[in-house]
């Protein structure tokens, strides 16, 4: 794992990264300008009926309605970022093989940009489903201060790993195949969630953390499989002309 990220981080300057990330980023940040101003909209209004009720519950309500603004905010990032990432994925995962993987690269098949989108749409939709969910138990463990971020990193790395296992899987297994290697790779896809989710709770970093994640999916995927491939250093002769 720790072999795969520096890997990844050492690829973030390749071109064909530059693209997705300057591509996912405008999507994202677009996306998220418009449901910002809704979530400021709402706190404003929570604050205000809270004031209304005295100074006392005023400040409860500010307070309440910052810190789940904060939570939601980062959930939205990552639902959004990773569900943008997962339309533009085959881009990078093709620049790691092409990289690193070029026998992998030969066999690959390349995803059409609609089956794509609608992996990135499921993605953010289970996401937001499961979160939901999740949220009384967030807001129960909300007042142990460490209880709701962990409980955040193991619902979401257990939600990543799938996410990343399958922008890779889908390249190189059937839709049976790949459901049969859902089922043996659990372990493993949730350390890499674990891995990508930590990335994106860390300011700045979490910019480019849903590329980091694909790139390290890969580099799992082609490792970790039956007669395992071992990373080339130097791309193929064609790549480097």
């Amino acid at each position: 794992m720790v072999d795969a990220f520096f890997l990844s981080v050492a690829q973030l300057g390749d071109r064909a990264f530059l693209k997705v990330l300057a591509k996912s980023l405008t999507v994202t940040l677009i996306l998220l300008l418009g449901v910002g101003a809704l979530m400021a909209w709402g706190a404003h209004w929570v604050a205000r009926d809270g004031f209304a009720l005295g100074e006392g519950a005023g400040a409860l309500a500010a307070v309440a309605a910052t810190l789940a603004a904060v939570a939601l905010a980062w959930l939205l990032f990552r639902i959004v970022a990773i569900a943008v990432v997962g339309v533009f994925a085959d881009d990078v995962v093709e620049a790691v093989e092409a990289r690193h993987y070029p026998e992998a690269l030969v066999s690959a098949r390349p995803v059409p940009f609609a089956r794509s989108a609608m992996m990135g749409v499921r993605s953010g939709l289970r996401t937001l489903g499961v979160n939901l969910l999740c949220a009384p138990l967030y807001l129960l463990l909300l007042p142990t201060g460490i209880g709701t971020p962990i409980a955040l990193l193991v619902v979401n790395g257990w939600l990543l790993g799938r996410d990343l296992f399958d922008m890779v899987a889908v390249r190189h297994l059937t839709r049976a195949e790949l459901r049969t290697e859902r089922q043996a790779t659990r372990t493993r896809r949730f350390i890499l969630g674990l891995a990508g989710t930590g990335l994106l709770m860390i300011p700045f970093v979490n910019f480019v953390a849903p590329l980091i994640g694909a790139a390290m999916a890969t580099h799992r995927f082609h490792r970790m499989r039956p007669g395992g491939m071992t990373p080339c250093d130097a791309p193929p002769r064609s790549l480097r002309d």
